[in-house]
């Protein structure tokens, strides 16, 4: 893709986010429907209210509720550590039952989409979490990354073109003979989720240059990955790993080299 055909892709993006988006007026709050789509099917909302002359977002404690209805507690220490890092990679809060963030009308819209990527980051991590399972997928790639020796920083966030900054999974530094990677973990591959990335490297693709890598880790361990996703993956140039095949020589030399 050339850079004109780049920059229909993010004014695409950007038309169906507007024309996605409604709000209601609820007493001393605003609820805010977005595009986004939650497990269910069902669309993320926000709650807008002022709180001692700032505006706060929230989730209005919904993340959370639904985890802990599908049996998941953030008891553990693991699981709360987990969760506060993609808290903190976002600039998100919590009170212990919902997610938040306080702004002002100057930096409203990138701390919305900040949320709102929390929300999608959360659900996505947890939802999985079964008792069979050992660990979170993301918690999986990091460690398949350290037992080869790939240098990496962890939750990177980048600036776009767009204005906003994206956090991305793994950042791999170019090397002698790689150049810089991108390596995303992707508990639950689906539209949402591939769009969201394909966005993310759309968006920072002045920034990163024309040889840098993208690759996505995609958790095949309790379902199967249709062809449309890893279609989609290919046609952006980006390298689909399932989990069930990272072994692969191919992929294991060209993350650490």
């Amino acid at each position: 893709m050339n850079l004109h055909e780049c920059r229909q892709l993010i004014d695409a993006y950007l038309d169906w986010l507007r024309k996605g988006l409604s709000v209601e007026h609820l007493g001393q709050s605003c609820e805010l429907t977005t595009p986004f789509l939650d497990r269910h099917n069902d669309h993320l909302q926000i709650y807008a209210s002022t709180e001692n002359g700032k505006i706060i977002l929230s989730d209005d404690g919904y993340i959370l509720a639904d985890l802990r209805t599908s049996g998941l507690e953030m008891v553990t220490p693991k699981r709360k550590a987990v969760l506060q890092s993609i808290l903190n990679g976002f600039g998100v809060k919590t009170d212990g039952k919902r997610l938040f963030v306080e702004t002002s009308s100057r930096n409203l819209a990138q701390k919305m989409h900040s949320l709102i990527q929390a929300m999608i980051s959360i659900n996505d991590m947890f939802v999985l979490a079964q008792p069979r399972v050992a660990s979170f997928f993301w918690e999986d790639v990091r460690a398949y990354l350290d037992q080869h020796d790939v240098r990496y920083s962890p939750r990177v966030k980048i600036s776009g073109r767009s204005g906003y900054d994206h956090a991305v999974d793994f950042l791999i530094p170019k090397s002698r003979t790689r150049p810089e990677r991108i390596v995303q973990a992707i508990n639950a591959p689906d539209r949402n989720t591939i769009s969201s990335y394909l966005f993310i490297l759309e968006d920072t693709y002045e920034i990163r240059g024309e040889e840098s890598e993208a690759y996505a880790f995609l958790n095949d361990q309790h379902r199967t990955i249709g062809g449309d996703v890893i279609e989609a993956l290919e046609v952006y140039k980006v390298i689909p790993v399932l989990w069930s095949q990272r072994e692969k020589e191919k992929y294991v030399e060209a993350l650490a080299g």
